[in-house]
C-alpha cells in the first residue's frame, strides 16, 4: 500500500513570547495560519507485514537528514508506540518545497503528514485529539500542522483554539539564506523587561471584523523584534512598498511574509524580490492541515 499526503506550511501572523517555564519551554500566544505551500509525503508499506521492520527515509532535497533524527522518523515511532502496532518495513519519501530553516514548520508539517497517513494505513481510526497527542510528543508545532486552518495557539503552542477563517488575501513568502539560532532568539527574548502589548489578543479581535486590513495592523513577531536583522527589515520594506497590508517574520525565521489584498500586487512584489532571493512564493491561506491526496492499494 502507498499513501500520499500534502503537508502545508504555516505562518505566524503573531508570535508573543510570554515567559520561560521551569521545564525550559516557553509559554507563547500565537495566531497561526496554514498556507498553500506544500511538501508531499508518501509512505510505502505493507500493513499486513507484522515483523519488526525498518523505516527508510528518502528526500528530494540535499541537506535533509534521512535517518532517525528526522522528525518524520520520530513521528512514525511515536505513532507505533502509542498504538502498540508492530510494523514491517516502510519507506517514507519527502518531496520538499517548503524551505527548511525558515520558521514555516516544514519539518513539523511532514511529521503531521506521517501521523495522518499511518492512521489511515493501519485503519486505527484515531480521533484528531489523539493524533495531536502523538504529535505533541515530538514537537510543539505538529498538532497545529495536523489540524491547520486559522488557530490561536497558547501554552507551549500545543493548546489550539479554532477561529474564524482569515479574510481573503494573497500571501507572499520570501526566505533569505540567513539562518537563525532559535536558542539565541529565545535568550534575547528572555532578557527583555517591562510590560508588553498582547498583539495576538488584538489580532484575534481584528479577525472577527472580517477585514484583512484590520488583522494586518497587529502582525508581530517577538523574535523579529529582538533579533533586528537587516535582511529581514529589508524584505519587509520591499513588501510594504509593494502594497502589502502588513509584513512580518514567521516563527523563529528567517522567512518573511506579507499579506496582500490582491494576487496581482503579490505577484508584482514577488518579481522584485526574485531579483535578489531564490525562495519566493505567492500562496493563499488554506483551511486544513496535512491531508491525504492519494491511496494506491497493492494488487
Amino acid at each position: 500500500m502507498q499513501i500520499t499526503a500534502k503537508a502545508p506550511a504555516k505562518i505566524n501572523i503573531t508570535l508573543d513570547i510570554l515567559s520561560r517555564r521551569a521545564d525550559g519551554y516557553h509559554d507563547v500566544d500565537m495566531l497561526m495560519q496554514t498556507v498553500s505551500l506544500y511538501d508531499e509525503v508518501t509512505i510505502t508499506a505493507n500493513p499486513q507485514d507484522n515483523s519488526q521492520g525498518e523505516i527508510t527515509i528518502t528526500c528530494n532535497k540535499e541537506g535533509v537528514p534521512c535517518d532517525s533524527t528526522n522528525i518524520v522518523y520520530k513521528c512514525a515511532q511515536a505513532f507505533f508506540e502509542y498504538t502498540g502496532i508492530i510494523h514491517g518495513d516502510m519507506i517514507i519519501h519527502i518531496e520538499k518545497t517548503i524551505p527548511f530553516g525558515a520558521g514555516l514548520a516544514g519539518g513539523s508539517a511532514d511529521g503531521a503528514a506521517v501521523i495522518v497517513i499511518l492512521n489511515r494505513m493501519y485503519d486505527t481510526k484515531l480521533k484528531e485529539d489523539e493524533l495531536c497527542k502523538i504529535g505533541e510528543r515530538v514537537g510543539a508545532d505538529i498538532p497545529f500542522c495536523i489540524l491547520g486552518g486559522t488557530r490561536r495557539a497558547t501554552g507551549i503552542g500545543t493548546t489550539l483554539h479554532k477561529l474564524p477563517k482569515l479574510p481573503p488575501c494573497s500571501v507572499l513568502i520570501c526566505k533569505p539564506e540567513v539562518s537563525i539560532s532559535t536558542a539565541k532568539a529565545y535568550a534575547l527574548a528572555d532578557s527583555r523587561t517591562g510590560a508588553r502589548l498582547s498583539y495576538t489578543e488584538l489580532a484575534v479581535k481584528a479577525l472577527y471584523s472580517g477585514s484583512i486590513r484590520n488583522v494586518s495592523d497587529f502582525m508581530h513577531n517577538d523574535f523579529e523584534e529582538v533579533l533586528s536583522l537587516d535582511v529581514i527589515n529589508s524584505i519587509k520594506s520591499v513588501m510594504l512598498k509593494g502594497k502589502a497590508q502588513g509584513s512580518a517574520m514567521s516563527g523563529s525565521g528567517s522567512a518573511v511574509f506579507g499579506l496582500f489584498l490582491t494576487k496581482r500586487k503579490a505577484l508584482k512584489c514577488a518579481d522584485v524580490l526574485r531579483e535578489t532571493y531564490e525562495d519566493v512564493f505567492v500562496v493563499e491561506p488554506c483551511r486544513t492541515g496535512a491531508v491525504i491526496t492519494d491511496i494506491l492499494y497493492d494488487e
